[in-house]
């Protein structure tokens, strides 16, 4: 694997560990598409640095239990804010 990209998986994988922050809000920060910010912490990750490759799983796999409780709080927040 190329050096650039290990970096950069490296990166994303210790932004997203230090601040508990979602694949989309990772791609935003670092400003690389979401699609290749799952591709670096879901795969190359594993081969690079398996503890850390854990460290980002729970991360992840928190925001995707708790994903269903945002997007309804994102919801009732849009409707408090048109009843004005």
């Amino acid at each position: 694997m190329w050096e650039y990209i290990e970096k950069r998986a490296r990166m994303c994988a210790e932004y997203i560990v230090a601040t508990g922050c979602t694949v989309r809000a990772c791609s935003a920060h670092f400003h690389i598409s979401k699609s290749t910010v799952h591709k670096d912490v879901s795969e190359r990750l594993e081969m690079i640095d398996e503890d850390l490759f854990e460290e980002v799983r729970a991360v992840l796999d928190t925001n995707l239990n708790e994903r269903h409780i945002r997007g309804g709080d994102a919801t009732r927040r849009k409707y408090l804010s048109k009843k004005g």
